[in-house]
């Protein structure tokens, strides 16, 4: 039996995208396959005990910072999280959150999403760059195992990170069941794109070619606000509707309602969204790019991302496809198979 800490300090609540839902379902599977293992869950004062599965073998245990202020989380992480995995006398330490304690005692795995500061450093602020690149090149160099969301995420690993190439496993994300039994018999007029905000999600170019003509549905944009949002609030037309973040159940509910999916992201370290929308048999539209061709395979309509004509003519297509073979191809990427092979990688 092996003592597992979750390093879940950087978790707020409705404001880091898929990393949270990553978590929430990554936990609840562990807790489905797993009675014999010990978890200790470090969380912050914005998260909850609703993030911890209740099961016995599952400990919640605050800790007293807020994640919302970044340099106390990070301080707390590198100095006061080594001595709590030493106080629960911890064989391992999960980090699913790009970041380790670099100095703990104990070894840590760690998972990263994407090396997307290094590919595209122009999409970071140029104060929070600098820490993005030490704290991820030291977890990196300091974890005893690497997990990468996607081969395409584990390329960039090794490229960058060469010194941790033989440590590196690639473990998929998986996809919520609820995706599959979604009750699609009421279809409104409009295609969804789920996404952050931020600039690789590459919305201002969704936004003009959409409104290069008229259509006959609206343009649904539901996400956390990011980076970009004052400049996509400005291209908004009456026809898009953007919703910043919303509960899960709404989310749900509009998958259920979609004519079709749309996704133009220039960078992705998994693809989440496209997933979800092929789970829920939406016909889809996506970039072409790699992560999202390991993601969707021969089952969505691809598109250069960098390309505003072949946006505009995606559009026109999508909503005449259907999304038949994308549930089949979403059953291959399950939370359970992902709680397996990261067990796995955390006791060996």
């Amino acid at each position: 039996m092996a003592r597992i800490g979750v390093n879940a300090l950087y978790l707020i609540p409705g404001g880091v995208g898929g990393t949270e839902i990553y978590l929430c379902e990554l936990l609840r599977a562990l807790a489905e396959i797993d009675s014999s293992n010990e978890y200790f869950v470090f969380t912050n004062l914005e998260t909850s005990a609703g993030l911890v599965p209740k099961q016995a073998n599952f400990h919640w245990k605050p800790q007293a910072v807020r994640a919302r202020f970044r340099p106390a989380r990070i301080v707390w992480e590198q100095t006061i999280l080594p001595l709590e995995a030493a106080r629960y006398r911890l064989d391992v330490m999960f980090n699913p959150g790009f970041t380790s304690p670099i100095f703990c005692s104990r070894p840590s795995v760690t998972v990263f999403h994407d090396l997307q500061h290094l590919r595209h450093p122009e999409n970071f602020r140029w104060f929070d760059l600098p820490f993005w690149r030490m704290l991820l090149w030291a977890s990196a160099r300091c974890s005893k195992r690497l997990i990468a969301v996607s081969k395409a995420t584990a390329d960039d690993l090794a490229r960058f990170y060469p010194f941790a190439r033989d440590r590196i496993t690639v473990i998929p994300h998986g996809v919520d069941e609820a995706f599959f039994h979604l009750d699609r018999s009421r279809i409104d007029d409009y295609v969804l794109c789920v996404s952050t905000l931020h600039p690789h999600k590459n919305i201002e170019r969704l936004i003009r070619a959409y409104t290069r003509r008229k259509r006959d549905y609206k343009l649904v944009l539901a996400g956390m606000r990011g980076f970009r949002a004052r400049e996509i609030d400005k291209l908004a037309t009456p026809d898009i509707t953007i919703t910043g973040w919303i509960p899960r159940k709404e989310l749900l509910g509009l998958y259920a309602r979609a004519r079709a999916f749309i996704y133009p992201s220039t960078f992705e370290g998994f693809g989440m969204p496209v997933l979800e929308a092929m789970a829920a048999g939406l016909p889809v539209a996506c970039s072409d790019i790699p992560p999202l061709r390991e993601v969707a395979g021969d089952t969505a309509l691809f598109f250069d991302p960098a390309s505003e004509d072949e946006i505009d003519r995606v559009l026109e297509h999508i909503v005449c496809a259907d999304g038949d073979a994308g549930p089949p191809r979403a059953r291959q990427f399950t939370w359970r198979r992902t709680a397996e092979l990261t067990v796995a990688a955390l006791t060996k």
